[in-house]
């Protein structure tokens, strides 16, 4: 179900540079993630990786948890102080009582298989990601699922 689109439409393209800029939020030394959910042309939810709240960031704590124990991308999730990006986004909808099935979320990197699941099982149809990310089973999932997968290209 993977699509290169190449020929973006404004709104892509808008919502896009916004996922961009929501990025830049993030409390991550290794990597900014942004993500936001659409439905209707219209943003539902935001979210960046950073840790919960309440609790202390890399960034506040001066350190990558994951690169002081030298664990490689796509790996140990779980192993992290921060919530992905497309997580805090769908965690935001539950929160605030918003609607997304059917939505389209944009992200600045491709979901991983964790991030998947739960953009499957929130009703997301359609996944629009510019920078990959080493993790071939999460595309596998979305393929299964039906969930329309696209890769930005400017």
């Amino acid at each position: 179900m993977l699509k290169e689109v190449k020929n973006m439409n404004k709104w892509d393209r808008r919502f896009m540079r916004l996922t961009e800029e929501v990025s830049e939020w993030s409390s991550c030394l290794r990597r900014k993630v942004g993500a936001i959910i659409v439905r209707e042309k219209r943003v539902m939810t935001t979210g960046y990786n950073g840790a919960p709240a309440g609790i202390c960031s890399c960034a506040e704590r001066g350190e990558c948890l994951r690169e002081k124990l030298n664990i490689a991308s796509g790996t140990h999730a779980e192993t992290c102080y921060a919530a992905h990006a497309e997580q805090n986004a769908i965690i935001q909808a539950a929160k605030y009582g918003v609607s997304i099935d059917g939505a389209t979320l944009y992200c600045t990197h491709q979901p991983c298989v964790i991030c998947a699941k739960m953009i499957i099982n929130a009703g997301i149809r359609r996944v629009v990601y510019k920078e990959g990310y080493p993790d071939e089973f999460s595309m596998r999932l979305f393929q299964e699922a039906g969930t329309v997968v696209e890769k930005y290209e400017e």
